[in-house]
């Protein structure tokens, strides 16, 4: 007996005294679920087939399906069920007799891996309701025929992406019955730029079919003077591709319950793709000599790489920058994030990311390598991923820099990354991840020094422009090149790039300037700036304002960058630029004002219609930064919403729907939406035109059905406006 309870014991997963359960970061391992879960002891007569039972489930999961279709997953070389979270998909359920739903309760299961707890997002169980909540887990039941149903299930905008198991439990009284495991129920979840709640939302078509869609892309490579370009298979739709990248996350030890963050998963991603520290995808090599494996410039695409690693589970030799960017977009697109491959030309290595690059030079003025140890790479590849950033402040998310090449450790491993493209323009490179390092890959200077025999340096030459001075993409919907410079870094000399690198350096950059002097914030002015409220369509002001406590006279270099932003803090577009020179007299105050007319934003309008504003300034006399930022968003006009008539079940009522055009335009294709769970079904109506001020009124005759507390929803949608809604509570009484 004690040898049996001894084998059983070392099965167990060894546990630590920290947690109850091992650690759940295998996506791949299953726990076994009873068919039959009783509640008590089961009496004698109880028979399962007398009770409602599942006889078959059907995905619709083929290709030309509706599922495939309307999640863009077609393309998918997979088999089984692939859907996009936030959205609904549909299944069909066949019982062994038509379902009841007076008597019959069942729900569906949704599980991943071997621990699945419901507070982790790895057990979720679904009940079957009346309405799907955008962006929360729910199902409806849409279609009844015979023994089937047809179920709309809407998935979590925040849920783990992965390999979800299914299975279908119907209640007894005596316990609860379950589907058997069957792998062709398998769901695998992704990201959906396509889903406004998702944290990977994008706005332009365009843009999703090139940055997720579209599967080859090209590399520019070569120098600055001389661009080259090759093309590379991203292939995130092949077999097993998906497979693979899941496995990745798997073999980065990401617990499944962080699995729905992309911050999280760039992070990781980041390790895992070169082969430093974690026996990751690709090992790179920079000694031209490529042993027992494929020189770097042989590899065509990511499909490869990925299989081959996929299979073996060791690093594939040899990879270099491009390898590594190239691999990463894969796995990026293939889960859903928007992703593009970027490469920038003279692009700096700083070992002790000091802003500058020390070129040591010997008596001849040679290059002395024995000292040296900085670099400048002709060319470097790395990746942005498209997300919000709910850990900084507003204005910092949209594109991030992520990079897999290994460079230098970041939290003890070499990684790199998620970095906000933003804050690293604007100099903001407090925020996480790996912004300084990223910011000094674009902007550092060049100093060339020499030692003299007593040991004092003299520089020689500073060069402030050859690095970071072409930072290029593909096109979108093309195989052009686009360059992207100045979505990293002010133009090359301008006050606002001075600007950008002193607040740079404010938080915490070093900069060493050629007397290594401390830097010490500005202390005896302050500013502040206000954003006027204002209603869409309107001009408005900002004003800055600035508070001289010194007895000095100053002049303020003062720059003003106007953003629009999605609602979600991700900028779109700059479409304000204002620089000025503020003159501050002696103990006084001064404010400036800066005109934002309509006509500069609306045609970028986002729908939130939301703006964020950066104020930056220099003290000419002291050199001192002043720095702030600001979200500021108009003021939506609203649908109302009436009722005419008894709102009695069973009895015909009206709804009325109104909207006044606010704008300076006419408001054209627009589509009014209505609806009420227990009150109407959804209605859509299309309109030509909104003339200017003019009010639409959109009558809807209904019958509710049930009685009790309802809520009326209306939405308008247009190119000029969105996010119009209105709302009403009614009491539909009993009849």
């Amino acid at each position: 007996m004690s040898e049996t309870t001894s084998t059983r014991e070392e099965k167990k997963p060894p546990l630590d005294g920290r947690r109850t359960l091992p650690p759940n970061n295998s996506n791949d391992e299953e726990n076994e679920v009873p068919e039959v879960d009783p509640f008590g002891l089961i009496p004698r007569g109880f028979n399962p087939k007398d009770y409602l039972r599942v006889v078959d489930i059907y995905m619709f999961k083929d290709p030309h399906e509706i599922n495939k279709q309307q999640h863009h997953t077609d393309k998918y070389y997979n088999p089984k069920l692939i859907v996009r979270r936030g959205q609904p998909f549909q299944i069909q359920i066949d019982f062994n007799r038509p379902y009841r739903p007076e008597t019959d309760q069942f729900w569906l299961e949704f599980l991943m891996g071997r621990y699945p707890q419901q507070n982790k997002g790895t057990y979720i169980p679904i009940i079957v309701g009346n309405v799907l909540k955008p962006g929360e887990w729910g199902a409806k039941i849409t279609h009844r025929e015979n023994n089937s149903i047809r179920l709309s299930i809407m998935s979590s905008a925040t849920c783990i992406i992965g390999k979800f198991r299914l299975y279908v439990a119907v209640w007894t009284p005596f316990a609860i019955l379950r589907t058997r495991r069957n792998p062709a129920t398998d769901t695998y979840i992704l990201f959906n730029p396509w889903c406004q709640q998702d944290a990977v939302y994008l706005d332009d078509e365009k843009e999703r079919e090139e940055y997720v869609l579209n599967d080859v892309g090209i590399v520019f490579h070569g120098n600055v003077e001389d661009v080259k370009s090759r093309s590379w298979s991203y292939g995130q739709f092949e077999e097993n591709i998906l497979d693979a990248c899941l496995f990745l996350m798997d073999k980065a030890e990401l617990e499944l319950s962080g699995r729905g963050n992309p911050i999280k998963i760039c992070r990781v991603a980041s390790a895992v793709i070169n082969s430093r520290d974690d026996n990751g995808v690709i090992a790179g090599s920079w000694n031209n000599s490529y042993d027992y494996g494929v020189a770097p410039s042989a590899w065509t695409g990511s499909v490869d790489i990925l299989l081959e690693y996929y299979s073996s589970k060791q690093p594939v030799r040899y990879g270099q920058c491009w390898v590594f960017a190239g691999v990463f977009n894969t796995f990026l697109r293939c889960l859903g994030i928007p992703a593009r491959l970027i490469t920038n030309y003279s692009s700096a290595h700083d070992n002790n990311a000091n802003l500058r690059l020390d070129f040591f030079l010997d008596d001849e003025g040679k290059v002395d390598t024995r000292l040296t140890k900085d670099s400048v790479w002709n060319y470097h590849c790395w990746n942005e991923a498209w997300m919000t950033r709910p850990d900084l402040p507003v204005g910092f998310g949209g594109w991030q820099v992520v990079d897999g090449t290994p460079q230098e450790t970041s939290d003890g491993m070499y990684r790199c990354g998620p970095a906000s493209v933003q804050a690293i323009k604007h100099g903001h490179v407090c925020f996480q991840f790996d912004a300084p390092f990223v910011y000094a890959e674009v902007n550092s200077d060049i100093i060339f020094s020499r030692m003299e025999k007593n040991g004092t340096q003299v520089i020689e030459k500073i060069d402030t422009t050859h690095i970071g001075q072409l930072i290029v993409t593909k096109e979108v919907g093309g195989d052009g090149m686009v360059e992207i410079t100045e979505e990293y870094k002010f133009r090359e000399g301008s006050d606002e790039e001075r600007l950008a690198l002193e607040t740079a350096v404010m938080y915490g950059v070093k900069k060493q300037t050629t007397r290594d002097t401390t830097y010490q914030p500005q202390t005896d002015v302050d500013m502040d700036f206000q954003v006027q409220k204002a209603v869409l369509g309107n001009d408005f002001k900002v004003t800055i304002t600035f508070r001289n406590r010194s007895r000095n006279s100053y002049t303020a270099n003062t720059y003003l960058s106007g953003n629009i932003v999605f609602y979600t803090g991700v900028p779109r577009s700059e479409f304000k630029k204002h620089s000025f020179s503020a003159k501050l007299e002696p103990s006084s105050s001064s404010s400036f004002d800066v005109v934002i007319k309509s006509s500069e934003y609306m045609s970028d309008l986002l729908e939130q219609a939301s703006f964020h504003f950066f104020v930056t300034a220099r003290i000419n006399e002291t050199g001192k930064i002043l720095a702030m930022q600001k979200a500021t968003i108009l003021e939506i006009p609203t649908l109302r919403i009436k009722t005419k008539g008894e709102l009695v079940a069973g009895k015909e009522m009206s709804v009325i729907v109104e909207f006044t055009n606010p704008l300076k335009q006419t408001l054209e294709n627009v589509t009014l939406r209505l609806e009420g769970p227990g009150v109407l079904r959804t209605i859509k109506k299309e309109f030509r035109s909104i003339p200017v001020n003019s009010t639409l009124t959109w009558e809807v005759k209904c019958i509710p059905i049930r009685p009790g507390f309802r809520k009326l929803i209306a939405s308008l949608n247009c190119d000029a406006l969105r996010h119009v809604y209105g709302e009403l509570n009614v009491q539909i009484q009993k009849p």
